[in-house]
């Protein structure tokens, strides 16, 4: 699936990914390929991205998530790489 991270100032980060592990307002949730089309908000926390093998750890400040056909956009109020 194609993720797309941005912030009010900037793309933060596009490509492929295997698996995201998101900060849910009810909890941490997971997206993975062919998920089915959802709209979240986001809390403060660690955003994971996984893609073959590797992972990298995103610290986020608030946001919104969409997921519809394979792509999944971020939209973050805030955001470090750890």
């Amino acid at each position: 699936m194609t993720l797309e991270i941005l912030t009010p100032d900037k793309k933060v980060y596009e490509g492929e990914a295997n698996s995201v592990t998101l900060p849910g307002t009810l909890g941490q949730f997971e997206i993975l390929n062919n998920h089915a089309p959802i709209i979240s908000t986001l809390e403060d926390g660690k955003l994971i991205i996984r893609n073959s093998g590797k992972e990298e750890v995103f610290l986020i400040q608030g946001g919104v998530v969409e997921c519809l056909n394979n792509v999944v956009t971020v939209l973050a109020e805030g955001i470090t790489q750890k």
